[in-house]
């Protein structure tokens, strides 16, 4: 049976997943002057956290090799600001919003309520991207405010899941190859996408096995299945924390709410599956 937390990610997610898919968003880094898309990934991102070190980023974000951020930051912050990446982030994802679902305006004042009850009733201790993001100023177009709004429940799920990764005693490169081997995420593009050399992935997977994790293969044993799903079922469990504030009841009516524009977000096929972010094919 599927977990409150796991529903409201599935449902969640889609919308805040649009700024890495969507042609003008992902175009915002050269927008602002930066270096292509990664170096724009990285200031957009971390634009809540202000003109953060490249150590600071890479021990929020978890799963990037340090290279990857260190190429973008801080170098990012010599070319433009934390406060111009957060209008164009905000601008651009809403239009692109808009343009997949036309009823979004009209909906979105709708779900502002439940979702910032959420945000607000959030314990910040040890989510710092969560914490980033929430501390934001109120976004004055209702479309870009409930793109804010579900980015934090995103982030406080990301931040959760790092937790638990750390507690199971996973690197970031080891986190992907696992989850890889699982079939969650694309394993032919995942070491790239996320900057880890052919070496650093090699030995990763060498860990992996000496921990029965991985077979000789490299395939998940049964062991790391186990362990797949744990990790899984633990980051529901952190994450379940959100809805704390609304009843089951209130829950759900968000959850009916958010269905309609999730299918229309899906259905102008911008997010693509499989994908990094190991959101699964709607059903």
């Amino acid at each position: 049976m599927e977990s409150m937390a796991r529903a409201l990610w599935l449902r969640t997610e889609p919308l805040h997943a649009v700024v890495y898919y969507d042609t003008q968003c992902r175009e915002m880094g050269r927008s602002l002057g930066l270096k292509g898309y990664w170096m724009g990934y990285f200031a957009t991102r971390s634009a809540p956290l202000g003109p953060a070190r490249a150590s600071v980023v890479t021990a929020a974000f978890g799963v990037f090799a340090p290279g990857m951020i260190a190429r973008a930051l801080p170098a990012s912050w010599d070319i433009t600001t934390p406060e111009r990446a957060l209008d164009l982030r905000a601008d651009r994802t809403a239009a692109a919003l808009r343009a997949l679902d036309t009823e979004l305006p009209y909906s979105a004042r709708r779900l502002t309520g439940p979702l910032r009850e959420m945000v607000e009733g959030a314990p910040a201790l040890a989510r710092p991207v969560f914490a980033a993001n929430r501390e934001l100023p109120d976004r004055s177009d209702p479309v870009e405010q409930v793109w804010q709004l579900v980015t934090a429940l995103r982030e406080f799920r990301g931040d959760a899941h790092l937790a638990v990764l750390a507690d199971h005693g996973l690197d970031g490169c080891e986190a992907l190859l696992l989850a890889a081997a699982d079939g969650r995420v694309p394993a032919d593009s995942m070491r790239q996408d996320r900057g880890w050399t052919e070496k650093e992935w090699a030995e990763a997977g060498t860990r992996l096995h000496i921990r029965g994790l991985l077979g000789a293969d490299g395939s998940l044993t049964e062991h790391g299945r186990d362990e797949r799903q744990l990790i899984e079922d633990h980051t529901d469990r952190l994450a379940a924390r959100l809805l704390r504030p609304l009843s089951d009841d209130r829950a759900h009516a968000l959850f009916a709410d958010l269905d309609p524009v999730v299918r229309r977000i899906l259905a102008g096929r911008v997010l693509p599956f499989p994908n990094p972010i190991g959101l699964p094919r709607p059903s």
